[in-house]
């Protein structure tokens, strides 16, 4: 099992910057990919952002409406996730979710492919 945290959402006018965390516990972090999704209210959770870990080089991927804009990053040392959000956008408005999957084999742990999710955190981009 794992549990996930986000923090650092809140109101930020268009333009602005933001900086979501997620803390992960409970499991091997580094062989999880970890990700962002956002929902808005009446729509589909869509995903950010990934970054996954293979040896010492960390490899992110983006959704086309975020990128240039928006990045992921993540410590394995303190078992967390960022992800820090520039020029933001009304339409960035949603609630976020920080997401662990599973990539890898852990001997008498969950199977691979699991996902865990974080309890969301808001983020309302307005003037």
């Amino acid at each position: 099992q794992v549990q996930l945290v986000e923090s650092g959402g809140g109101l930020v006018q268009p333009g602005g910057s933001l900086r979501l965390s997620c803390a992960a516990s409970g499991s091997i972090f580094s062989l999880y990919r970890m990700g962002w999704y956002r929902q808005a209210p009446g729509k589909q959770r869509d995903l950010v952002a990934t970054i996954t870990t293979r040896g010492l080089t960390n490899y992110a991927d983006y959704a086309d409406s975020v990128k240039c804009r928006f990045t992921i990053s993540r410590d394995n040392a303190k078992n967390t996730v960022y992800l820090q959000m520039n020029s933001l956008k009304p339409e960035d408005t949603a609630n976020y979710f920080c997401n662990a999957h599973l990539t890898r084999v852990i001997i008498g742990g969950p199977r691979v492919g699991s996902d865990y999710w974080g309890q969301g955190t808001q983020v309302t981009v307005s003037a």
